[in-house]
């Protein structure tokens, strides 16, 4: 598993519907790429927002920050969205899992 962490900042300014607008299709277009495993995003209570995105390989994850449409909408990340950000990305991210089998769901 290659997994990439988006820590973001959105601008004062961000006109929320086109971001929505834009992260909705982004989303969608990520899913269907090749080596697509999962994404999650979580905002917290001071408005950073970190998103997490695992692909099946480092080739994959690089696929996708290549796709034209993807890095078409990055730029208007950086122009129109994103006060600041930070991409961490690694390759087999050491794991520890736990699940309590006993606990109700």
């Amino acid at each position: 598993m290659f997994l990439v962490v988006f820590r973001n900042r959105k601008r004062a300014d961000i006109d929320s519907v086109a971001y929505a607008r834009d992260a909705a299709a982004m989303e969608d277009l990520a899913r269907r790429q090749p080596g697509f495993l999962a994404f999650k995003s979580y905002t917290s209570e001071d408005g950073e927002v970190v998103a997490l995105s695992e692909w099946a390989d480092e080739a994959a994850a690089r696929a996708w920050g290549r796709q034209a449409e993807h890095a078409r909408v990055q730029g208007e990340g950086r122009h129109r969205y994103y006060q600041s950000y930070t991409l961490f990305a690694c390759d087999s991210p050491r794991t520890h899992e736990f699940e309590n089998k006993e606990a109700p769901s």
